[in-house]
């Protein structure tokens, strides 16, 4: 049984910074590119950032490029997303999956067919 479980989200101002983990479990994690998506109140989900199955390829989707940091360690079963500068806008659940399907986009949430309950972030103004 697959199992992902995301944590580190909180409430923030404006400005400030956290760190979001996903420890998955049930799939050999090494196997599988990952991404995280949020979704925001009344909204779609949408993509926020993806990464290679070994790490060395990475993604961003433009509104979070050169402030969030996606990375990952196989050895720990474990992803990470590293957030900066928050803005209000950036609040939303954000979730971690893996890609299970492999010819599949990385921006493209149907390609992700397993998801975790999410971590709520806020970033007040």
């Amino acid at each position: 049984q697959v199992q992902l479980v995301e944590s580190g989200g909180g409430l923030v101002q404006a400005g400030g910074s956290l760190s979001l983990s996903c420890a998955a479990s049930g799939l050999s994690f090494s196997s599988y590119a990952m991404g995280w998506f949020r979704q925001a109140p009344g909204k779609e989900r949408e993509f926020v950032a993806g990464i290679s199955r070994g790490g060395s390829n990475t993604y961003y989707a433009d509104y979070v490029k050169g402030r969030f940091t996606i990375s990952r360690d196989n050895a720990k079963n474990a992803g990470f997303l590293r957030m900066n500068s928050l803005k209000p806008e950036d609040t939303a659940v954000y979730y971690c999956a893996p890609k299970t399907q492999w010819s599949g986009s990385y921006y493209d949430g149907r390609a992700y067919e397993y998801w975790g309950q999410g971590t709520q972030v806020t970033v007040s103004s």
